[in-house]
């Protein structure tokens, strides 16, 4: 078992190199973080290598991921990933490993947390179970401009295809889920809405793409939970309303049942942005926080950047918003990185024998 001196020896004051793999859902990742000395207020963090592979393709022609499908696809990428970062120096190129052990997929998880292992074990280094929502938060943190305006509390809005929760935020590794969805996340929404629409998977992208050339007012949708004065959300209803809002125009031209598929991807995404706004600055007036980082896989939606930013200095103008940078936004490895290095800042680390996946794992 690592104990906490090994770890102490080496911390964020000299230069520790992180190795994290992420293999959550059906995106494969390694990265290698290297964490610095203390420049001012800042820490040093260079992202050394952020490997990562899409199954995306693999899935379009199931219209949504498979399980079985991608922890058989994980297999040979993290070897090939892992093989790639490490290069001539093995295990001579990282100093600690951080492994996304939980929430998602039980078996693509396990993929990843059993190369973790082996690599604990043959390296005799120390082993991190990271959370993937904790991963995301920590993928603002990769900002520099982020990290300089980096004040607790803070509210993360934290929406990607599988989850949706308003997380506080007091210290590093400290947090507590003020506000989440009842049913389905922002992400699925988004994907179940383009899928009743006919259009391809991943439906987020593809409704944000024709939003841009509808009507974002031509169609009625619920905003679920709107006016309920608490920071849950709900968007299951929001997906029944769309169904029969398409359904209502098959009968008509192809011509005007194809400007009515871009006003309904616009009412859509107007309907969800709405939602999660308005609940964000709620819970920002109730915790009164100090910044908002907005993370996860839906926050790459421009307009529910845009709008965010916007009403956060239109209401609260001396709060910092600080979104993940796009490049990290979906599902990679570097983001495992950096939570990790909080974790092992704090001397925190798991005997190799011990971790295994945790698919329901709660922040």
């Amino acid at each position: 078992m690592v104990t906490r001196k090994r770890i102490e020896k080496k911390d964020v004051r000299d230069k520790v190199r992180i190795l994290a793999i992420e293999t959550s859902c059906d995106e494969t990742a390694v990265a290698i973080l290297e964490v610095g000395k203390r420049k001012g207020k800042d820490v040093s963090l260079i992202v050394k290598k952020n490997l990562v592979s899409s199954q995306i393709p693999i899935h379009q022609k199931y219209g949504g991921v498979v399980p079985e499908v991608a922890a058989r696809t994980h297999v040979p990428e993290t070897v090939a990933l892992l093989t790639e970062a490490l290069g001539r120096r093995g295990l001579d190129a990282f100093d600690a490993i951080a492994v996304t052990s939980g929430p998602g997929l039980a078996t693509a998880l396990r993929v990843g947390v059993e190369a973790a292992r082996m690599l604990a074990f043959l390296s005799e280094k120390p082993l991190i179970g990271v959370n993937h929502l904790e991963g995301h938060i920590a993928s603002a943190w990769l900002d520099p401009k982020n990290r300089a305006r980096w004040e607790f509390p803070l509210l993360a809005l934290v929406v990607s295809g599988g989850h949706t929760e308003l997380v506080l935020m007091k210290d590093f590794c400290s947090y507590r889920i003020v506000g989440e969805t009842r049913d389905d996340a922002a992400g699925e929404a988004f994907d179940k809405s383009a899928k009743l629409m006919g259009l391809p998977y991943p439906g987020g992208p593809e409704i944000a793409k024709l939003a841009l050339s509808g009507d974002p007012e031509a169609i009625p949708l619920p905003r679920p939970m709107l006016k309920d004065p608490g920071l849950d959300m709900s968007f299951s209803g929001l997906k029944t309303a769309v169904r029969v809002a398409w359904e209502s125009w098959k009968t008509v031209s192809e011509e005007r049942r194809a400007q009515t598929r871009k006003d309904l991807a616009a009412s859509v995404q107007q309907a969800i942005v709405d939602v999660l706004v308005e609940k964000t600055l709620r819970a920002v007036k109730k915790y009164h926080v100090k910044g908002v980082l907005l993370v996860g896989g839906v926050s790459a939606n421009l307009v529910l950047r845009e709008t965010l930013e916007a009403r956060l200095h239109e209401v609260f103008p001396d709060i910092a918003f600080l979104p993940s940078d796009k490049k990290y936004i979906t599902d990679n490895a570097a983001m495992i990185a950096a939570a990790g290095s909080w974790h092992l800042k704090k001397g925190e680390s798991r005997d190799w024998r011990k971790l295994d996946a945790n698919p329901e794992w709660n922040l």
